[in-house]
């Protein structure tokens, strides 16, 4: 579904990208893992046109996306959930959800996504009129989620989806994304919880200094004396 082939991209003269290669199968979900400053929030930024790669490198579904500009990638059937969530403060939920549908017409298709919505996360339901930044920094990632859906993507793209929440939220955020993709959503999953990210994904990757080191399937992954020692905590 998604292919990058040998992406760069630059922050000003510094750059951020070397070459990266990776793919996302259609239905599958693939995490991409890495310390701080590694590369991946740029990754994602640059597969949905929020940075720039210097060639035509990007695809999606076979077709050439790296000269197109964001708001028509969404239309595509990509979407992004960005790390700082970047809700809309004081507005209410229901208006931040609304917002995720911008480019969709249909009236009847919106309700019922809205339903489908408030299926997975109630608490939406509940606080529809509350203002997006009087919620919870759990209930405004699962706002930032629904946003991200309201959308209607075929291709999701998630930014440390669970950066600083507590422990029963992380589970829940992490059953939300497994159901998902049970329901044919292809994910591509950045999370600083690698253990958690390494199960619940197929195949993975990991940068360091914007290139990829490691790559394959997420269980052997998990299982690499390496992978352990770095980034799963063991010694």
């Amino acid at each position: 579904m998604l292919e990058l082939i040998n992406v760069n991209a630059y922050y000003g003269r510094i750059q951020a990208l070397k070459d990266i290669s990776l793919h996302v199968n259609e239905g599958k979900i693939v995490s991409l893992l890495g310390a701080n400053g590694a590369g991946k929030t740029t990754t994602v930024r640059t597969i949905v046109g929020l940075n720039r790669s210097t060639a035509n490198d990007i695809r999606f579904e076979g077709r050439p996306i790296g000269r197109i500009p964001p708001h028509k990638i969404v239309r595509l059937g990509i979407s992004m959930v960005p790390e700082r969530r970047e809700l809309f403060p004081d507005m209410k939920v229901i208006d931040n959800l609304e917002m995720g549908a911008y480019s969709r017409a249909n009236a009847d298709e919106l309700r019922r996504d809205l339903d489908w919505i408030y299926s997975l996360f109630p608490v939406l339901a509940e606080r529809r009129k509350n203002r997006a930044g009087a919620l919870s920094g759990g209930q405004q990632q699962m706002l930032a989620i629904s946003r991200a859906l309201m959308s209607h993507p075929r291709l999701l793209l998630l930014d440390e989806p669970t950066l600083g929440l507590a422990p029963l939220i992380v589970k829940q955020i992490f059953a939300t994304l497994q159901k998902l993709n049970q329901d044919g959503m292809t994910i591509l999953l950045i999370e600083q919880n690698a253990n958690q990210a390494l199960k619940l994904s197929e195949y993975s990757y990991i940068l360091e200094n914007g290139q990829i080191a490691l790559e394959g399937k997420s269980a052997v992954l998990r299982a690499d004396p390496t992978v352990q020692r770095s980034y799963l905590g063991a010694t």
